[in-house]
């Protein structure tokens, strides 16, 4: 353990990045069954969080109100979500002093199979299931079938907290067929999901995933949709219908940027809540920790202020100061989630300074194509000035082209931290630039941001000696 503590250190200092996975495969190298050694170690076990998402806002949430709790945490926050970075955070709790009581760990979709299986999570967070990197995992099907495979292999001894508005989710624990009951010697299960329609689409976007039932391969309808293909949906076919979620958040308040107020139903009483992170995605988010929070022991009473503390996660509605203005971030790495950070965006009031970031690297997907299926074009009237950068620039820009949009206010700067002087200077003093990159942007734009001394590094990003970040 004492060589793997040693490479994230080397790593730290060679400016190879935060040594949040490095430490870990160096341990996975040497002991291949070392994280499952440090997870039984553990007092209260693990709570696994996975969606494709919200992972990491819903992982940050939870840990609020496990630490509201006096339970003392090791988690990977700095978003490290392979069995790696895990593996990692693992060691680095090993070392604590005090030792932590529980794991809570965001994990990567597609990881997640393994993770759970070395783990054996006491509590598993399965939040929604969207399109994104097709490069790297297929077509949603393919994640659906892996989740599907893991899910039979759970036993009593997990509390599997599941989406009910996703009905692709939910079929996978054994719900939202008719008749289905899920295995008598199967996990407990825990449905969460969002009442309040006020925040409703018309209807849902047209690049919307699971669109199918899964009981008969009938269409879905939904009344209405709220977020992609989540909602209250029913099969006209089969009869199968969304139920009534165990968790429900009742009322949702939007306050553009600035956050989200929300009410919610829970078998402990009811959680209010006020929380500084933006978008009715969150509102999904927070519904999800609640219900994550309850089913690992943590008084009801305690999660709603414990929930008021959360901030938000590195590029994930993070704000930072710079030259007078403020720089919003809000990642859009697949259709699903750049629609609602648009949505989110469009509730700002006035005209619109944005910076779009595209690039296409591995983390990334190769394959961006997606972007034809991100509704854009609301923005158009509201759009003062656009900047566009990353690697794939240039078909971004294409694609605001074909939308409609005037191209003398496009101006396309392909390097980041040009891009970023551009999007400031084109802005008046005080008002905010709304950013949106894809993932290896959005830690291209912190490090020039960490350079200029507006954020900290994203390994140091609440960091408290227990999140995995050696």
């Amino acid at each position: 353990m004492t060589i793997a503590r040693t490479a994230g250190r080397l790593s730290r200092a060679l400016g190879r990045g935060g040594g949040t996975s490095v430490p870990g495969a160096v341990l996975l190298r040497l002991d291949e069954t070392a994280p499952d050694r440090l997870a039984r170690r553990l007092p209260d076990g693990v709570v696994a969080v996975s969606a494709t998402n919200g992972k990491t806002t819903t992982a940050r949430m939870l840990g609020a109100c496990l630490a509201a709790a006096d339970r003392r945490v090791v988690a990977n926050r700095a978003g490290a979500n392979l069995l790696s970075g895990v593996t990692t955070a693992l060691l680095e709790g090993s070392a604590a002093s005090p030792r932590p009581d529980i794991g809570l760990f965001e994990v990567d979709e597609a990881a997640l199979p393994e993770v759970a299986t070395r783990l054996s999570p006491r509590v598993l967070v399965l939040m929604n299931l969207f399109r994104d990197q097709l490069d790297r995992y297929g077509e949603l099907e393919c994640l659906a079938s892996l989740w599907h495979e893991m899910i039979e292999g759970l036993g009593p001894d997990t509390t599997l907290v599941v989406n009910a508005d996703d009905h692709a989710v939910l079929t996978l624990a054994g719900l939202g067929c008719p008749g289905a009951e899920g295995r008598p010697d199967g996990p407990r299960v825990v449905t969460f999901g969002v009442d309040d329609t006020s925040h409703a689409l018309a209807e849902p976007p047209h690049a919307a995933d699971a669109t199918r039932c899964r009981c008969c391969g009938a269409e879905l309808r939904h009344e209405p949709a709220l977020l992609g293909h989540m909602g209250r949906w029913r099969c006209s076919s089969c009869g199968a219908v969304r139920p009534e979620p165990d968790v429900v958040a009742r009322s949702v308040a939007l306050d553009g940027v600035a956050g989200i107020e929300l009410s919610v139903d829970t078998p402990a009483g009811r959680v209010d809540a006020s929380i500084p992170i933006p978008g009715l995605h969150n509102a999904y988010n927070a519904t999800a920790a609640i219900a994550g929070a309850l089913a690992a022991g943590v008084p009801s009473e305690l999660i709603g202020p414990a929930l008021g503390t959360s901030v938000a996660a590195f590029g994930r509605g993070e704000q930072a100061a710079l030259s007078g203005r403020q720089l919003v971030l809000l990642l859009a790495k697949n259709p699903a989630g750049a629609n609602e950070t648009v949505r989110t965006v469009l509730l700002e009031p006035g005209r619109l300074h944005v910076l779009v970031a595209l690039n296409d690297r591995t983390a990334d997907g190769h394959d961006v194509s997606w972007i034809w299926d991100v509704d854009y074009e609301p923005l158009l009237e509201r759009i003062e000035r656009l900047t566009i950068c990353g690697d794939r620039a240039h078909d971004m820009a294409l694609r605001f082209r074909y939308a409609g949009l005037d191209p003398e206010r496009m101006h396309v700067v392909p390097d980041l931290a040009p891009a970023i002087d551009a999007a400031v200077a084109g802005a008046p003093e005080g008002a905010r630039v709304y950013v949106l990159p894809t993932y290896t942007a959005m830690l291209g734009i912190r490090e020039v941001l960490v350079d200029r001394g507006a954020v900290e590094a994203f390994w140091r990003d609440g960091a408290d000696g227990l999140d995995g970040d050696g």
